[in-house]
């Protein structure tokens, strides 16, 4: 793993998501004294604390003033620094989207933001810090890159590559405690590079495109309708939404002609929206699937039974897979007619 990291895919097994990010960024503070760290008093919540221990003179909290913090940490940037702040997702994408906009990816500078506690993933917090429309409101703002990890593993790479790539990154993890996809019983080799889909599991019946802890359950429903129906489910994970891996997404719709996506989002303006747009700009037509939150609020609860009721799980995806192989689509391989 880049940038000397010092633990291994087992000892990942033990931490949750968040920390996993914390301990990526200690590490990667002692090879670069250039790292800053920034919280809005959520240092204990978003794992970012781990940093500030360690490295006491180089971490600020700024108190309960999001917007404020992306400010400063824009005033870094400029000054040669490399700020990691990290709030909760909604915070990062709603509330502070006008000093994300105009302070950090109007001037391009070199801030990276962790949004945790993504999704529905503190649910039992209440809608109002369910973050279900970051993505739709982060990858509309130009310069930014934007990166839904799958698993622990992936959050490190992921956190390992802001730090290697100049310009501002949005990095959105969930609360913790995420299944652990890339761990030591991963069948296949891995390699996280930005802007390029990971192929969790062949397959050319349908594919799934999925970003975030909706991977894991991607993964789990190909290897039950493998053994179940005999299907061949190909599964993508979309880890960076922005920029899009439209050769993988392209390349899927030619194999497999079905393609269902899988978000902890509104379906408005996240990945199945990326993944529209890329279809229909290239002129590719298929039978199309966006699961997700139906553009509504989501309920309150624990998050895997949030993710049960919005069919976003294993077994609201097996449902949808089933369902989308009994749809038509043309049989020739002729595209010109569909351009």
């Amino acid at each position: 793993m880049a940038g000397g990291l010092t633990y291994t895919a087992l000892d990942s097994t033990e931490l949750s998501t968040a920390e996993i990010y914390g301990q990526t960024l200690v590490e990667l503070g002692k090879e670069h004294p250039e790292i800053v760290g920034l919280t809005a008093d959520l240092a204990g919540s978003t794992k970012i604390g781990v940093f500030g221990k360690a490295y006491p003179d180089r971490f600020f909290n700024v108190g309960i003033a999001e917007q404020n913090m992306f400010g400063v940490a824009a005033g870094m940037a400029k000054a040669g620094l490399v700020p990691f702040l990290s709030t909760f997702s909604v915070f990062a994408s709603l509330r502070s989207a006008d000093q994300l906009h105009t302070d950090i990816c109007y001037q391009n500078v070199n801030a990276k933001i962790i949004a945790t506690h993504s999704g529905t993933s503190f649910g039992q917090a209440g809608s109002t810090h369910h973050a279900i429309c970051d993505l739709a409101v982060v990858r509309s703002m130009p310069n930014v890159t934007l990166i839904c990890p799958a698993d622990g593993v992936e959050t490190a790479e992921a956190v390992v590559a802001a730090y290697e790539n100049k310009g501002p990154y949005y990095i959105r993890i969930n609360r913790g405690f995420d299944r652990v996809l890339y761990g030591k019983d991963y069948p296949r080799e891995y390699k996280f590079e930005v802007g390029k889909a990971v192929e969790v599991n062949p397959g050319t019946d349908i594919t799934v495109i999925a970003c975030g802890s909706c991977v894991f359950q991607a993964y789990q429903a190909a290897k039950f309708l493998e053994n179940a129906d005999g299907l061949k489910v190909r599964v993508l994970d979309m880890h960076t939404i922005k920029p899009i891996d439209k050769e993988a997404i392209l390349k899927a719709v030619q194999d497999t002609r079905r393609i269902i996506t899988v978000e902890d989002h509104n379906v408005i303006g996240g990945l199945g929206s990326a993944v529209a747009e890329v279809m229909a700009e290239a002129g590719k037509g298929c039978a199309f699937t966006r699961l997700g939150i139906q553009d509504t609020f989501a309920p309150i609860g624990l998050h895997e039974d949030i993710m049960s009721n919005l069919g976003i799980d294993c077994n609201g995806i097996i449902n949808a897979i089933r369902e989308a192989m009994n749809k038509d689509f043309e049989e020739d391989d002729n595209w010109d007619d569909e351009v």
